[in-house]
């Protein structure tokens, strides 16, 4: 880690569905982060795409609900954050898209921390952004984020690598809405119920339904059809689920596994975020051999994307059979001091501080090895 006092732009909130979660977790993160070594800059985007900088973005999203956990002469500026289309600096590079003249507010950063969850964050399009203004910052990169996030093309890529899911099968909206009768008895043709129904590009269970019968199916699809234009259709199995942590870059290491058991009929987002009435098993009650065979199936997913930093691995553990699958990986899982990714690894031994600064760090590493790349011939 770099000897000065590194100015950490914690980015938070988003376009995406999951808004929300993003502004829970970014809260937990920017309260965590150690103030004596590191200079903390929060930075909003509002659910229309506007970026919110200096004053309180946290303030301003939740309509004045939540402040930031910041002191106040932390913040750029004491009074209302600017909403501007996109500015800020890092040491001397330089993006303003904001109209009129340069921001005067326009942040400098070393790092970014994208707490960002869901599409237009989480996908490759802030990372890209990144990459164009050659900023550091925390998590995977354009292609791991955007194929994390795409479900169908997560599928593809396990598949070529020969790691083992649960049957599906993807379509478009567009012929969901164009033949509904035909999809559906070609859907029962493939797969057996129950079925989940699901967007292929949406995190935090939105959107999903599982489904038991023709009705139930013609509903999921109508759901799942809200979200993103395309969608999958995976086969129900009668399983836990298992949930890992990665940590690192080309050679990551992996936490041990914990399970969720969720109070409602599947972990949807209610059970996840709305009611108390799931669980979370750390360590998940499992033989040792069991553990080992997940731990070493999360990190061959991890690094069949090319992951960096961080994710989070969900597993299917099939009863009677102890079959394990690959459900999907998560490129910037929930991170409040509570959520499953840094639980794992604070029973792991690493505190949640600790976490947080070894993902800057290992942000930082990866942005130096990309600095190696020569850009002329």
């Amino acid at each position: 880690m770099s000897k000065h006092k590194l100015r950490i732009g914690v980015l938070f909130g988003g376009k995406s569905s999951e808004h929300d979660v993003s502004l829970v977790s970014a809260r937990s993160v920017m309260a965590a982060i150690d103030q004596s070594r590191f200079d903390v800059v929060p930075i909003g985007i509002d659910r229309d795409g506007h970026w919110l900088l200096g004053g309180d973005p946290m303030l301003q999203l939740t309509a004045g609900e939540y402040a930031s956990p910041l002191s106040p002469e932390q913040l750029t500026l004491s009074d209302a954050a600017q909403r501007v289309d996109f500015a800020f600096l890092a040491g001397e590079t330089a993006l303003e898209l904001a109209a009129g003249a340069p921001s005067p507010i326009a942040p400098q950063v070393d790092i970014i921390f994208p707490v960002l969850h869901g599409p237009m964050g989480e996908d490759g399009t802030v990372q890209g952004l990144l990459d164009l203004v050659n900023i550091p910052y925390v998590g995977c990169g354009v292609l791991a984020s955007a194929v994390g996030m795409d479900k169908l093309m997560c599928k593809a890529v396990l598949a070529a690598h020969n790691l083992p899911q649960a049957p599906y099968v993807g379509l478009l909206r567009q012929r969901w809405e164009r033949e509904p009768e035909a999809v559906l008895a070609w859907l029962e043709a493939q797969l057996p119920y129950p079925m989940f129904v699901k967007p292929a590009n949406m995190g935090s269970s939105v959107g999903i339904s599982k489904v038991h019968d023709r009705a139930g199916l013609a509903e999921g699809l109508t759901i799942a059809a809200r979200y993103d234009r395309k969608l999958v259709v995976e086969q129900g199995l009668d399983a836990r689920e298992i949930e890992l942590s990665v940590l690192g870059n080309d050679d990551p290491v992996v936490s041990m596994p914990g399970e969720v058991v969720p109070g409602n009929e599947f972990y949807d987002y209610a059970a996840k975020y709305l009611l108390d009435n799931s669980q979370l098993l750390i360590p998940a009650p499992m033989p040792p051999a069991l553990q080992q065979e997940a731990q070493d199936l999360a990190r061959a997913a991890y690094l069949a994307l090319d992951g960096a930093g961080l994710a989070r691995v969900d597993l299917l553990l099939e009863r009677g059979t102890n079959r394990l699958f690959i459900n999907e990986l998560n490129t910037m899982p929930g991170f409040t001091s509570i959520s499953m990714y840094p639980k794992l690894w604070e029973a792991s031994g690493l505190t949640y501080r600790e976490l947080i600064e070894r993902l800057l760090e290992l942000a930082l590493a990866r942005h130096a090895d990309r600095q190696r790349n020569v850009t002329t011939r």
